[in-house]
């Protein structure tokens, strides 16, 4: 039988009380905070506070939409009903809005967090981050971190002017490393965030170092983690990788999505409601990270999967990387390269890129951000049409595949 935990009675009649004295949390990040790069623009409104506009942003990126299409766990797979990124980082808004509303944080700045943090995954998701890193640093000498490439997706690639905390919060999110306590490490200075940048490509574990700055990209990052444990289970069943819930552990937190989700919200209100971190008790550690581990070894480690990133899409990913880097350096405009990433962002960039020129980027930058924003659908496509004599030949399992 599942199992919800609800916030004690104490606590829920202090959290109450203070919503009817209109109590304010001290701890919460206040809009008129905030930091851009450049601070006379994107001034906020009365409609369009501070926050806001950089979820607006991040929504109207163009990238956005390419979650669709972008894997989450699953890749190759036909089934409507398996999440893919989209999903993902709207349930991780929609978790840490929840947890952010009761501890009466700044939710406008908590989803702009959660909409982004993701928008620079590759295709075939974490398969497909370990490529990208493997050809970079073969390239450059600097290695592909989806976090980080989200942050240079929106400010970059698209120099949207997002404000320091919400990129902030997309580079720290690590939802990898779960944590007992998560303590935000206050700054508001871009030369720090840009040291962050410069490093995490340099030092291929300085990623796990980056803490927020702020308790709301603290909110995010536990997020981040709660909203794929349980969902990855239900994936993972309707594909015939698992026969239930029940394999799992489970413990205080429960092996559902639905009880995952509840008792781990309940918790981490429960021991940070009015405190400037966020905890959640021993008990519920330890069952969270063993959910996380036992999601690796039951689902992510599956050596069918493996077998067919290594042998087909490790290698499609090498061949589209040196016919697109021999297009770049051509400087022909007709070629995929020009029509499809470079003149395709400068045509949408014109109006407002006034920071940076992308095209003083590397070649060997430029044509792995192109394969980074690549769907899936896309990536498999654009291989076909650039190789049509090729052997490798990707199968999905369809609809009504046995």
């Amino acid at each position: 039988m599942a199992k919800y935990h609800c916030l004690s009675d104490e606590l829920q009649n202090r959290i109450t009380e203070d919503r009817k004295m209109h109590k304010d949390n001290p701890y919460a990040f206040k809009d008129e905070n905030v930091v851009r790069r450049e601070q006379n623009h994107d001034t906020a409104n009365i409609w369009r506070p501070a926050f806001v506009r950089d979820a607006e942003k991040i929504m109207h990126c163009p990238y956005y939409v390419r979650y669709m299409d972008k894997t989450q766990v699953f890749s190759l797979c036909k089934n409507d009903d398996v999440s893919r990124r989209a999903t993902h980082v709207q349930f991780v808004a929609r978790i840490a809005r929840n947890i952010g509303s009761v501890l009466n944080l700044n939710c406008d700045l908590i989803e702009a967090m959660a909409l982004g943090h993701d928008i620079g995954h590759t295709p075939f998701g974490h398969a497909g981050e370990r490529k990208l890193s493997e050809i970079l640093y073969k390239e450059k000498g600097i290695y592909f971190n989806h976090n980080i490439h989200s942050a240079r997706v929106l400010s970059t690639i698209f120099p949207l002017n997002l404000s320091l905390q919400t990129l902030d919060g997309i580079i720290c999110h690590n939802g990898e490393l779960e944590c007992r306590e998560y303590r935000p490490k206050p700054y508001d200075d871009f030369e720090v965030f840009d040291d962050k940048m410069r490093n995490s490509y340099k030092d291929s574990t300085y990623i796990k170092t980056l803490v927020p700055s702020t308790l709301e990209g603290c909110v995010v990052r536990v997020s981040d983690i709660i909203a794929y444990l349980g969902k990855d289970r239900q994936d993972a069943k309707k594909l015939g990788m698992i026969k239930s819930e029940k394999e799992f552990e489970g413990g205080v937190i429960g092996s559902t999505n639905a009880e995952i989700i509840n008792n781990m919200i309940v918790n981490i209100i429960e021991n940070s409601y009015g405190k400037d971190y966020l905890k959640m008790d021993d008990e519920f550690f330890e069952a969270f990270s063993l959910a996380k581990k036992e999601n690796y070894e039951k689902i992510y480690l599956s050596d069918e999967m493996e077998k067919v990133y290594k042998e087909q899409i490790y290698p499609m990913f090498d061949a589209l990387y040196d016919e697109l880097l021999k297009e770049a350096k051509s400087g022909r405009e007709d070629t995929i390269f020009y029509k499809h990433h470079l003149r395709y962002i400068e045509n949408i960039t014109a109006p407002y890129r006034r920071i940076n020129n992308y095209r003083d980027e590397s070649f060997e930058e430029m044509v792995v951000d192109f394969l980074a924003s690549m769907t899936d659908d896309y990536f498999v496509e654009l291989y076909e049409y650039l190789f049509p004599d090729s052997d490798i030949k990707v199968e999905y399992k369809g609809y009504f595949s046995k």
